[in-house]
C-alpha cells in the first residue's frame, strides 16, 4: 500500500496533458473524418483522389511513425517546425484516427437507403438540401457508435506523447520505473488504472450513442 500510495500523486501529474490530448485530438480528428469522408464523395476527381491519398497514407502507416515524422523528420527536412510536442502530438493522433473515421463518414452516408436521396430529389431539393436535411442526419445516426469506439482507441494511442517528451500518465510512470525498477509492476498497474477510470465514461457515452442511433429504426 505505501508503494500506491507513493506512486499515485506522481501519476496523477499527468492527468492535465493526457485529457488535453485527447480533448483536441478527438474535436479535429472528428473534423478530419467528415472533411475527407465528404470530399471523398465529392464529383471533383482532384479533391476524391487527394483525400483518398490521404486517408491510405495514414491508414497504411503506423502512428508512432507518424508522431516521429511530425515532430523529428518534418523539422529537418523541410524546415517546418510545429512548434511544440502538444501540437504534434494531436495532429498525428487527430490525423491518423481521422483517417480511418472518414470511411465510417462515407460509408454511413452511402448506406442510407436510396428511396431518400429519390423522394428529396422529387421534392425539389438541391444536391445540398438533401444532403443537410434528409441524408446527413439519418448518416450521423449510424456513425454515433463507430465514432464512440474510436474516441476510446484514441485514448488510448494518447500514451504514444509521452515518447516525444509530453509529461503524460505514462511519461511519470516510465520515470518511476526507471528510478525503482521493482517498483514497475506497481506503477504499470497503476497506469492501466487510470486509463481504465478515464476509458469508463467514454464506454457509457459510446453505449449511450449506440441506443440513440437505434431510436426509430424498425427491427
Amino acid at each position: 500500500m505505501s508503494a500506491i500510495a507513493e506512486v499515485f500523486p506522481v501519476l496523477m501529474k499527468g492527468i492535465e496533458i493526457t485529457i488535453i490530448v485527447l480533448i483536441f485530438s478527438a474535436i479535429f480528428g472528428y473534423l478530419f473524418a467528415f472533411i475527407a469522408g465528404l470530399c471523398r464523395l465529392s464529383n471533383n476527381v482532384i479533391l476524391r483522389k487527394f483525400t483518398g491519398f490521404y486517408v491510405e497514407i495514414f491508414r497504411g502507416t503506423s502512428l508512432i511513425v507518424q508522431l516521429f515524422w511530425l515532430y523529428y523528420a518534418l523539422p529537418m527536412l523541410f524546415g517546418i517546425d510545429l512548434g511544440s510536442n502538444l501540437l504534434a502530438g494531436v495532429l498525428a493522433i487527430s490525423l491518423n484516427y481521422g483517417a480511418y473515421m472518414s470511411e465510417i463518414v462515407r460509408g454511413s452516408i452511402l448506406a442510407v437507403a436510396k428511396g431518400q436521396t429519390e423522394a428529396s430529389t422529387a421534392l425539389n431539393m438541391s444536391r445540398f438540401q438533401r444532403m443537410r436535411l434528409v441524408i446527413f442526419p439519418q448518416a450521423v445516426r449510424m456513425m454515433l457508435p463507430e465514432f464512440g469506439n474510436y474516441l476510446i482507441q484514441m485514448l488510448k494511442a494518447t500514451s504514444l506523447v509521452s515518447l516525444i517528451g509530453m509529461t503524460d500518465i505514462l511519461y511519470y510512470g516510465d520515470i518511476l520505473r526507471s528510478s525503482d525498477l521493482s517498483a514497475a509492476p506497481t506503477v504499470y498497474m497503476l497506469v492501466l488504472v487510470f486509463y481504465f477510470i478515464m476509458a469508463l465514461p467514454l464506454i457509457w457515452l459510446t453505449r449511450k450513442a449506440e441506443s440513440i442511433s437505434k431510436k426509430g429504426v424498425a427491427t
